[in-house]
């Protein structure tokens, strides 16, 4: 049975102009990314990571090459369309949460299903009070955003990047402002998620949460410099021991 390619870019590349300058952020990406998988993207400041994922999550469109999510080819869209396929098809998880702060959770996370205009959901509440659940938020389903701890106000973000059953999942450095503890619970929580059959992409500058993903892909001066699978994926609890052996003092 063929596996749905969930991403497909056909030699995508990004220019950007000002002036008589020319940026080349990204230059003839052929990426595939299959339904189930769960993929880390890394490379350091300037690679053309972001650029990338503005194009994968239809915030910005290639310069040049063709660019296809869950079949729809992505090129042909008018901003409308791009609107609706964003909201129904990709769950954005982002560094800074970008949650309503003095909303509860429950309600931060109902807002994609008001705003998605298929008539799919009906009872909201119900659907996101089980999205909250899912990541081990039930007690906190009435709390106020700003009154919960920066690994939970993550939590609510992937709730409501989970709400409406996308099938991509697109993560921006969603550990960036977490210490490392909680990081290892939120990239525990990604495997969770991915085992459970949601196609994860993570862009990620922390070697030791991008082990936790089934393969990573490096990029360099905006090309893909390597992509390999992981073998041997981390755990929460060999990673904990990691850290542990890390705060030892060295004798």
């Amino acid at each position: 049975m063929p596996v749905n390619k969930v991403i497909e870019t056909k030699k995508v590349s990004r220019v950007f102009k000002t002036g008589e300058i020319e940026v080349h952020a990204l230059t003839d990406v052929d990426l595939v990314i299959e339904e189930g998988e769960f993929v880390a993207i890394m490379g350091s400041s300037g690679s053309g990571k972001s650029t990338l994922l503005n194009i994968l999550g239809c915030l910005d469109k290639p310069s040049s090459g063709e660019y296809y999510l869950d079949g729809v080819h992505v090129n042909k869209l008018n901003k409308n369309q791009l609107a609706d396929i964003r909201n129904q098809k990709i769950g954005f998880i982002f560094q800074s949460y970008n949650l309503l702060s003095r909303t509860s959770a429950l309600e931060n996370v109902e807002l994609p299903l008001i705003y998605d205009r298929t008539g799919r959901f009906s009872n909201t509440e119900e659907i996101a009070k089980k999205a909250l659940e899912q990541v081990g938020l039930s007690d906190r389903i009435y709390h106020k955003t700003n009154e919960l701890s920066g690994g939970q106000q993550q939590r609510v973000a992937i709730a409501r990047a989970l709400v409406n059953n996308p099938t991509l999942i697109l993560s921006d450095e969603a550990t960036g402002n977490l210490d490392s503890i909680t990081s290892i619970d939120i990239a525990d929580l990604f495997v969770k998620l991915n085992d459970e059959g949601k196609t994860i992409l993570m862009i990620t500058h922390e070697p030791e949460i991008a082990q936790f993903s089934k393969r990573i892909v490096t990029f360099r001066d905006g090309r893909i410099l390597i992509d390999k699978i992981i073998e041997n994926r981390s755990t929460k609890e060999f990673a904990l021991k990691e850290l542990e052996l890390e705060a030892k003092p060295k004798s």
